[in-house]
């Protein structure tokens, strides 16, 4: 006896994907929103590290100039445009037009930590040879910016990855309820605050499982990152003559490197938590 003809059930709302879809860096720089041209600029002033003086013996105080210094992020235009066709909509298992939407922001806010994470990577202080993450390592990057003077006032921020944070997670003085009142076992920690740092776990930061990965930390006020007025736009539309429907996602966007002092890369060593 054959059996029934069975039918396939198609389960209409669609699952996610696996990938970054927010901006995680954003937040941690400098932004600039209102632009006109192709170009911002940012101006980073301070004393020179000057020091007090006396009256001179004329009876008169020298005077100084402050230290301005000018850093100059230069826009470029980037988009995301997927395109499916009315019939590919009307075969299609899912909500199509509203998979386009969100591949497309997804897209534009990876790009926007890519435009971030790269300027980190011009700068010149590290912490030498990889090694894998510890309470001495963290302590080490803080102290480099310590002793350039940077404030740990709520401000600093460090990219790490997912094995940097794994590291984390066997360090007692960031895992035991003696040091911290956090409990990295009960939640995910996707973000969070310890040694008056805010740690955020990335997952596309440079040499990610491999034994070079680069990880950051830094100040708010050592990156500028400059996008136009109108932030990221989304113009999502139909074309009536050849019958298709798109998502456009645009950014004009732009990232300098303020204050090289700011700026520590953390050269840590994950390979030991790669896949096999």
């Amino acid at each position: 006896m054959s059996d029934h003809a069975f039918q396939t059930q198609y389960r209409q709302e669609f699952i996610q994907g696996f990938e970054q879809r927010q901006s995680l860096a954003r937040q941690t720089v400098t932004t600039e929103v209102e632009i006109k041209g192709n170009t911002a600029t940012f101006l980073v002033a301070d004393s020179g590290s000057a020091e007090a003086v006396t009256r001179g013996l004329n009876g008169l105080i020298p005077g100084r100039a402050d230290n301005l210094t000018q850093s100059s992020a230069t826009l470029v235009e980037w988009h995301d445009k997927p395109i499916r066709t009315g019939f590919n909509l009307f075969a299609s298992q899912g909500d199509g037009r509203r998979i386009m939407q969100e591949t497309s922001m997804a897209v534009m806010n990876r790009k926007v930590d890519s435009d971030i994470i790269t300027t980190l990577n011009t700068a010149t202080q590290d912490t030498g040879v990889a090694a894998t993450a510890s309470l001495s390592l963290s302590l080490y990057a803080k102290t480099i910016l310590g002793n350039n003077a940077v404030p740990f006032d709520g401000n600093v921020s460090a990219l790490i990855t997912p094995a940097f944070e794994a590291y984390l997670m066997q360090v007692k003085e960031f895992a035991s309820a003696d040091y911290v009142n956090n409990k990295p076992f009960s939640g995910q920690l996707t973000m969070f605050n310890w040694a008056g740092v805010n740690w955020i776990v990335h997952p596309n930061l440079p040499g990610k499982g491999t034994a070079a990965e680069k990880c950051f930390m830094y100040h708010k006020s050592a990156v500028g990152h400059a996008i136009n007025s109108g932030g990221i736009t989304t113009n999502a539309d139909y074309n009536k003559e050849n019958d298709y429907s798109f998502c456009l996602v645009s950014a004009y966007m732009g990232s300098a490197l303020l204050q090289n002092s700011g700026v520590v890369v953390i050269n840590h060593d994950g390979s030991a938590f790669a896949a096999q």
